[in-house]
């Protein structure tokens, strides 16, 4: 099962090892990297300030993320006491295959992957606790399309048709932002599932949608209050 940070961007990819692997994955560690990725350079202060944590311990993860090539100091800003960190413009991909055969990596590879669910999980909840305006809560979706039947290399096809979809949306780095526009999240969980005999009491599958999605391509009833909401 590959992982990506923004698979259809156009950076270099960089494959995670064993040894990388657990230089990234410990809970801090992957919030300050979350941190970093989503909203751009900060200072340990400031990192510090908004996870609730002590400055020195933050800026020892901070070097420890450097140490494993994940962030970098920006160089040319701040001073010797304050420095600034930005994330290294690579996109990470941890293929879970690579240490199916390493008893040693199976608990980073749990951790980082428990982790991460959870900070989906968070982004989404974050924005459905949120007052947004009318125009973003109609153009945001939570959807669920759960009556497909693939076989793995359908799968594949499938998530290599939705990534093109997202990369023909990716703006131009040199191109102005619009005033209008947000920065906007994209998540993608697609997994298959293994079918349960009839009579098991698992609740039956529904899809829901709170966009203006299709009824053909989600399948789905509306959300409560018509809220939706969409790695690095």
């Amino acid at each position: 099962m590959p992982t990506e940070e923004n698979p259809t961007t156009d950076r270099p990819m960089r494959r995670l090892d064993a040894r990388s692997l657990r230089g990234l994955a410990h809970p801090l560690r992957m919030k300050i990297f979350e941190l970093l990725n989503l909203d751009g350079p900060a200072t340990a202060t400031r990192l510090a300030e908004r996870l609730g944590e002590n400055t020195g311990t933050v800026s020892w993860h901070l070097r420890h993320l450097a140490e494993h090539g994940f962030i970098e100091e920006e160089t040319g800003r701040g001073t010797k006491r304050e420095r600034w960190w930005r994330r290294v413009p690579v996109t990470n991909q941890l293929n879970t295959t690579d240490f199916r055969d390493d008893p040693d990596s199976r608990g980073a590879v749990s951790l980082y992957l428990h982790e991460l669910v959870g900070q989906y999980f968070s982004r989404i909840n974050t924005y459905i606790t949120e007052d947004w305006p009318d125009e973003w809560r109609s153009a945001g979706t939570i959807s669920d399309w759960s009556r497909l039947r693939l076989t793995p290399a359908q799968l594949r096809a499938l998530n290599d048709e939705l990534f093109a979809v997202v990369q023909r949306h990716l703006p131009d780095p040199d191109a102005e932002p619009d005033p209008t526009a947000l920065p906007v999240v994209v998540q993608l969980q697609s997994f298959p599932r293994r079918p349960q005999p009839p009579g098991t009491g698992e609740p039956g599958s529904t899809a829901s949608t709170a966009s203006t999605a299709s009824a053909e391509a989600a399948e789905s009833t509306e959300a409560a209050e018509g809220r939706a909401g969409g790695a690095e």
